[in-house]
Protein backbone atom coordinates (compact mmCIF):
# COMPACT_ATOMS: atom_id res chain seq x y z
CA UNK A 1 0.00 0.00 0.00
CA UNK A 2 2.70 2.47 1.02
CA UNK A 3 4.39 2.43 -2.38
CA UNK A 4 1.23 2.42 -4.53
CA UNK A 5 -0.90 5.12 -2.87
CA UNK A 6 1.39 8.05 -3.77
CA UNK A 7 1.45 6.81 -7.37
CA UNK A 8 -2.33 6.35 -7.46
CA UNK A 9 -2.82 9.82 -5.97
CA UNK A 10 -0.46 11.64 -8.34
CA UNK A 11 -1.81 9.86 -11.44
CA UNK A 12 -5.40 10.49 -10.37
CA UNK A 13 -4.79 14.15 -9.60
CA UNK A 14 -3.01 14.64 -12.95
CA UNK A 15 -5.89 13.07 -14.86
CA UNK A 16 -8.49 14.97 -12.83
CA UNK A 17 -6.71 18.20 -13.77
CA UNK A 18 -6.91 17.23 -17.43
CA UNK A 19 -10.62 16.49 -17.11
CA UNK A 20 -11.25 19.86 -15.43
CA UNK A 21 -9.53 21.64 -18.34
CA UNK A 22 -11.71 20.06 -21.04
CA UNK A 23 -13.96 22.62 -22.72
CA UNK A 24 -17.52 21.86 -23.74
CA UNK A 25 -16.67 22.15 -27.43
CA UNK A 26 -13.98 19.44 -27.03
CA UNK A 27 -16.38 16.71 -25.84
CA UNK A 28 -16.94 15.35 -29.36
CA UNK A 29 -13.25 15.15 -30.33
CA UNK A 30 -11.72 11.75 -31.19
CA UNK A 31 -9.23 10.13 -28.81
CA UNK A 32 -6.42 7.59 -29.25
CA UNK A 33 -8.81 5.07 -27.71
CA UNK A 34 -10.80 4.45 -30.89
CA UNK A 35 -14.05 3.46 -29.16
CA UNK A 36 -14.29 6.75 -27.24
CA UNK A 37 -14.66 10.41 -28.09
CA UNK A 38 -13.66 12.83 -25.30
CA UNK A 39 -17.05 12.74 -23.58
CA UNK A 40 -17.18 8.92 -23.72
CA UNK A 41 -13.63 8.75 -22.38
CA UNK A 42 -14.49 10.98 -19.42
CA UNK A 43 -17.61 8.88 -18.83
CA UNK A 44 -15.40 5.77 -18.88
CA UNK A 45 -13.08 7.42 -16.31
CA UNK A 46 -16.13 8.18 -14.13
CA UNK A 47 -17.03 4.49 -14.26
CA UNK A 48 -13.42 3.46 -13.55
CA UNK A 49 -13.41 5.64 -10.43
CA UNK A 50 -16.76 4.29 -9.24
CA UNK A 51 -15.82 0.68 -10.03
CA UNK A 52 -12.48 0.79 -8.24
CA UNK A 53 -14.06 2.49 -5.23
CA UNK A 54 -16.49 -0.46 -5.06
CA UNK A 55 -13.65 -2.95 -5.49
CA UNK A 56 -11.64 -1.27 -2.72
CA UNK A 57 -14.58 -1.88 -0.41
CA UNK A 58 -14.66 -5.53 -1.59
CA UNK A 59 -17.92 -4.70 -3.36
CA UNK A 60 -19.36 -5.88 -6.66
CA UNK A 61 -18.57 -5.04 -10.25
CA UNK A 62 -20.82 -2.17 -11.29
CA UNK A 63 -22.26 -1.09 -14.60
CA UNK A 64 -21.26 2.15 -16.28
CA UNK A 65 -23.85 4.87 -15.91
CA UNK A 66 -24.46 7.94 -18.07
CA UNK A 67 -21.99 10.80 -18.33
CA UNK A 68 -22.18 12.99 -15.22
CA UNK A 69 -19.16 15.29 -15.53
CA UNK A 70 -17.94 14.48 -12.01
CA UNK A 71 -14.78 12.41 -12.48
CA UNK A 72 -12.63 14.50 -10.08
CA UNK A 73 -15.13 14.01 -7.23
CA UNK A 74 -15.52 10.29 -7.92
CA UNK A 75 -11.75 9.90 -8.11
CA UNK A 76 -11.33 11.50 -4.69
CA UNK A 77 -13.76 8.95 -3.23
CA UNK A 78 -11.78 6.19 -4.91
CA UNK A 79 -8.54 7.40 -3.38
CA UNK A 80 -10.19 7.70 0.04
CA UNK A 81 -11.40 4.10 -0.21
CA UNK A 82 -7.92 2.82 -1.14
CA UNK A 83 -6.26 4.90 1.60
CA UNK A 84 -7.35 2.42 4.25
CA UNK A 85 -5.35 -0.79 4.90
CA UNK A 86 -8.27 -3.20 4.29
CA UNK A 87 -8.48 -2.83 0.50
CA UNK A 88 -4.91 -4.08 0.14
CA UNK A 89 -5.60 -7.36 1.88
CA UNK A 90 -6.59 -10.59 0.21
CA UNK A 91 -8.41 -11.13 -3.04
CA UNK A 92 -11.13 -9.13 -4.75
CA UNK A 93 -14.41 -11.06 -4.44
CA UNK A 94 -15.66 -9.46 -7.67
CA UNK A 95 -12.53 -10.04 -9.76
CA UNK A 96 -10.92 -13.08 -8.15
CA UNK A 97 -7.44 -11.56 -8.16
CA UNK A 98 -5.14 -10.11 -5.50
CA UNK A 99 -6.10 -6.61 -4.46
CA UNK A 100 -2.61 -5.34 -5.35
CA UNK A 101 -3.31 -6.38 -8.96
CA UNK A 102 -6.65 -4.57 -8.84
CA UNK A 103 -4.86 -1.40 -7.70
CA UNK A 104 -2.40 -1.69 -10.57
CA UNK A 105 -5.30 -2.05 -13.01
CA UNK A 106 -6.68 1.24 -11.69
CA UNK A 107 -3.29 2.87 -12.14
CA UNK A 108 -3.07 1.66 -15.76
CA UNK A 109 -6.53 3.04 -16.52
CA UNK A 110 -5.86 6.45 -14.99
CA UNK A 111 -2.43 6.87 -16.58
CA UNK A 112 -3.27 5.66 -20.06
CA UNK A 113 -6.66 7.35 -20.27
CA UNK A 114 -5.03 10.52 -18.93
CA UNK A 115 -2.69 10.36 -21.91
CA UNK A 116 -5.64 9.66 -24.23
CA UNK A 117 -7.43 12.73 -22.93
CA UNK A 118 -4.36 14.96 -23.10
CA UNK A 119 -3.64 13.93 -26.69
CA UNK A 120 -7.24 14.44 -27.77
CA UNK A 121 -7.51 17.91 -26.20
CA UNK A 122 -4.01 19.26 -26.85
CA UNK A 123 -2.93 19.28 -23.21
CA UNK A 124 0.52 18.52 -21.86
CA UNK A 125 0.99 15.11 -20.25
CA UNK A 126 4.02 13.77 -18.45
CA UNK A 127 3.43 10.78 -16.20
CA UNK A 128 5.77 10.18 -13.30
CA UNK A 129 8.56 7.74 -14.25
CA UNK A 130 7.81 5.53 -11.22
CA UNK A 131 4.13 5.33 -12.23
CA UNK A 132 5.19 4.30 -15.73
CA UNK A 133 7.62 1.72 -14.38
CA UNK A 134 4.92 0.18 -12.14
CA UNK A 135 2.31 -0.07 -14.88
CA UNK A 136 4.78 -1.16 -17.55
CA UNK A 137 5.83 -4.21 -15.53
CA UNK A 138 2.17 -5.01 -14.86
CA UNK A 139 1.02 -4.57 -18.47
CA UNK A 140 3.91 -6.64 -19.82
CA UNK A 141 2.74 -9.54 -17.68
CA UNK A 142 -0.98 -8.98 -18.32
CA UNK A 143 -1.02 -7.80 -21.96
CA UNK A 144 -2.37 -10.97 -23.50
CA UNK A 145 -5.04 -11.37 -20.83
CA UNK A 146 -5.95 -7.71 -21.33
CA UNK A 147 -6.34 -8.26 -25.06
CA UNK A 148 -8.50 -11.36 -24.51
CA UNK A 149 -10.82 -9.30 -22.30
CA UNK A 150 -10.92 -6.33 -24.66
CA UNK A 151 -9.07 -3.99 -22.31
CA UNK A 152 -6.01 -3.71 -24.59
CA UNK A 153 -5.84 -3.52 -28.34
CA UNK A 154 -3.43 -5.28 -30.67
CA UNK A 155 0.16 -4.24 -29.95
CA UNK A 156 1.60 -1.30 -31.86
CA UNK A 157 5.24 -1.60 -32.96
CA UNK A 158 7.42 0.81 -31.03
CA UNK A 159 11.19 1.04 -31.23
CA UNK A 160 13.12 -0.77 -28.49
CA UNK A 161 14.94 2.47 -27.71
CA UNK A 162 11.74 4.54 -27.43
CA UNK A 163 10.90 6.06 -24.03
CA UNK A 164 9.41 3.55 -21.58
CA UNK A 165 5.99 5.24 -21.68
CA UNK A 166 5.87 4.97 -25.48
CA UNK A 167 6.73 1.27 -25.22
CA UNK A 168 3.97 0.85 -22.61
CA UNK A 169 1.49 2.51 -24.94
CA UNK A 170 2.53 0.20 -27.77
CA UNK A 171 2.10 -2.91 -25.61
CA UNK A 172 -1.50 -2.02 -24.82
CA UNK A 173 -2.36 -1.04 -28.37
CA UNK A 174 -1.86 2.71 -28.48
CA UNK A 175 0.20 4.52 -31.09
CA UNK A 176 2.44 6.97 -29.18
CA UNK A 177 2.52 9.20 -32.28
CA UNK A 178 -1.30 9.51 -32.41
CA UNK A 179 -2.64 12.97 -33.19
CA UNK A 180 -6.21 14.11 -33.73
Amino acid sequence: MEDMMPLMRSATERTAGLVRAVRQEQLGLPTPCAKFDVKDLINHLEWVAELFESLARKGPMIEQGPYAGDFPERAERTLAAWSRPEPWEGTSPAMGMPMTMVARMYLVDVIVHGWDLARATGQEYEPDPEEVSQVQRFTDSMAETGRQHGAFGPPVAVSDDAPLFDRLLGVIGRDPAWTP
